[in-house]
């Protein structure tokens, strides 16, 4: 009955945790990260902007009283002695600034949903390379458990064989102190699985840590090797784009800022009623550019076009060193997978089964039987971490050629 509730207690956490595969986890990332709240929102300001910018100015009512006093001694006839405006004044731009400013404004929308594009890509990356991390961690966790439980039934079996004396006690102190080993791995494993979890939902932006289930196998069978091209990568990747479109912002600021050098017009019209004689009154205003041309601001602009094109040229000269990087890598790590790996581990494998064997039919000394299992557990960890560094690999390549997400 122990026994059986034992087993019920181990079996309900893992029933609760609901599996989580690596596109569920971007998704989640995707929908709920606070960065991306915040690039979603810069985008809905820029959204404003866009609004705002082709509005022009108010026309301005004007009501003006003169010659009104208090003092002397006769008193003031208004009706007569007083001169009263109402008037209607309204500013009208020149050099089409109010479509600069509309150009401008468009192209700072899309450069803010470009940025929001790089965030989304970010938030993507990160998620799936701790996924995997995640997972290797947890399935180097699992082997060395596996290898604590055979263990212990190795030491029960020199436990009976010391019992009968037909084993030397100093063996099973030996076989005891390799156990020890194990679990200490088995520990310092089970720390590094959980930093792994924690990071991933950290990735995912979440403030909540619980234990996960992973759906994903961490080694696939056959896969189709990815092909890559520089110039593609240049044309998909957001950061690309992003820096193209600041260079095309910076330009029409400059455009704007030289249509803001042509001062506006102030016209006015409205009623003057003047020592009791009722007119109209008609005007112009127009600013005399002589010490202001908005030089600085042009100049300013025109310095802002060649720091946006010095960046598209950085930006593209990263994307194609972080494409050749992550081809590199992605091609060694499958290499490894393909040819190296996988026969360490059938070797491994073979070496322990032989040495167990040898070992019952004393052929074998309790050393070469360690020193077999010692091989063969650090042999499935490579494959593991292996398998797990070939994942990330495949996700880097992708996210930096922009095919993802």
């Amino acid at each position: 009955m122990k026994r059986l509730l034992a087993m019920l207690a181990c079996a309900l956490p893992l029933a609760a945790q609901e599996p989580l595969t690596i596109d569920a986890a971007v998704r989640a990332a995707l929908e709920t990260h606070p960065l991306l709240a915040e690039g979603r929102q810069r985008v809905e300001s820029a959204r404003g902007q866009v609004r705002q910018a082709p509005l022009t100015f108010n026309p301005k009512l004007i009501l003006q009283a003169e010659n009104y006093r208090s003092w002397g001694t006769r008193p003031i006839q208004t009706s007569r002695e007083t001169d009263d405006f109402a008037y209607l004044q309204q500013t009208f731009e020149t050099a089409g600034k109010r479509g600069k400013r509309a150009e401008l404004a468009s192209r700072g929308l899309r450069a803010a949903e470009l940025e929001l594009e790089v965030l989304r890509r970010n938030v993507a990356r990160d998620v799936s390379l701790a996924y995997w991390a995640a997972l290797g961690a947890q399935k180097m966790h699992e082997l060395l458990l596996e290898s604590v439980r055979n263990f212990q039934k190795i030491v029960e079996y020199h436990e009976i064989r010391v019992r009968e004396g037909a084993m030397a006690e100093n063996d099973l102190l030996r076989v005891r102190l390799e156990l020890g080993r194990i679990e200490l791995a088995a520990n310092n494993a089970a720390l590094d699985a959980a930093r792994a979890r924690i990071e991933l939902f950290r990735a995912m932006g979440r403030a909540e840590f619980p234990e996960v289930r992973f759906a994903e196998p961490l080694q696939a069978g056959a896969d189709e090797p990815f092909s890559w091209n520089e110039q593609e990568a240049l044309e998909r990747r957001p950061e690309a784009l992003l820096a193209r479109q600041r260079v095309e912002q910076a330009r029409a600021n400059l455009v704007l800022q030289q249509a803001n050098a042509r001062p506006n017009v102030d016209a006015l019209f409205g009623y003057k009623r003047s020592m009791g004689e009722n007119t109209l009154i008609a005007g112009l205003q127009y600013d005399l550019p002589v010490l202001n041309r908005n030089q600085g601001n042009i100049q300013s602009a025109a310095a802002e076009i060649k720091a946006a094109e010095a960046n598209l040229a950085a930006t593209e000269a990263i994307i194609r060193a972080e494409v050749q990087a992550a081809a590199a890598e992605y091609q060694t790590r499958r290499r490894q997978i393909r040819e190296l790996v996988g026969r360490l581990v059938e070797g491994a494998g073979e070496t322990s089964q032989v040495a167990q064997a040898a070992y019952r039919l004393g052929g074998a000394d309790l050393l070469r039987l360690l020193d077999a299992e010692r091989l063969r557990i650090e042999i499935e960890l490579v494959n593991y971490r292996a398998w797990m560094e070939y994942r990330q690999s495949q996700e880097v390549l992708a996210y930096a050629l922009g095919v993802k997400p």
